[in-house]
């Protein structure tokens, strides 16, 4: 264990590393935020977030500074930013006065489904032993389409857009949240060859 955590920790002074960290520690910001009504702030905070995810990835690859403890913190703090996002707006779409809002609200369960099933199959696989993959085309298009889902829908959302000169109809709403749910489905389906493959690898070992 000793060596396994000294592997982790490994070379883990990078700029990429503080801007992971740096999204965890926004995910509070952006809670306390939003629920204290400061909803274009949360708008800021949660672009910001978008940022530094965009770009841990580029400079990691750019500048050779990929670690170990970089391929933990990086999928922990989008999941833990997309579930943050997904019950906020779950709860707000739940509380609205407008009834299709709130028949809506479901959708939000797909992506808390969604990074529920990757948390308890990301510690299963490491459980027997075997390797989470890392995040393919299709999970970095879902994650770039989610925040960028989200941020409009908190800004200019029926009924919870903090900008009330420009107001999205409700079709358009359901169609931008709904085109980020099925990117989502897709992006988890994309993880599924990789686990197939080191399961059967490992029967094979055996």
């Amino acid at each position: 264990m000793k060596s396994n955590i000294k592997e982790l920790f490994s070379g883990c002074l990078t700029i990429p590393n503080l801007l992971s960290v740096i999204r965890i520690a926004l995910i509070p910001v952006f809670g306390v935020l939003y629920y204290n009504g400061n909803i274009l702030w949360a708008v800021v905070i949660l672009f910001l977030s978008g940022l530094t995810d965009f770009f841990d990835g580029k400079i990691a690859r750019k500048f050779n500074q990929i670690s170990a403890l970089g391929k933990v913190l990086d999928p922990v703090a989008d999941k833990m930013t997309q579930i943050t996002i997904a019950i906020v707006l779950y709860l707000q779409f739940r509380g609205s006065s407008d009834e299709t809002i709130k028949a809506f609200s479901w959708v939000f369960l797909i992506f808390l489904a969604k990074e529920a099933l990757m948390v308890i199959g990301g510690g299963l696989m490491i459980a027997f032993g075997l390797r989470p993959g890392a995040a393919e085309m299709p999970g970095k298009v879902a994650t770039f389409v989610f925040y960028a889902v989200m941020i409009i829908i908190i800004a200019f959302g029926p009924d919870i857009g903090v900008f009330k000169a420009f107001i999205l109809p409700n079709w358009a709403m359901m169609i931008l949240v709904g085109v980020s749910a099925v990117l989502t489905i897709i992006a988890f389906c994309s993880y599924l060859p990789d686990v197939f493959r080191q399961v059967k690898e490992r029967k094979a070992n055996k």
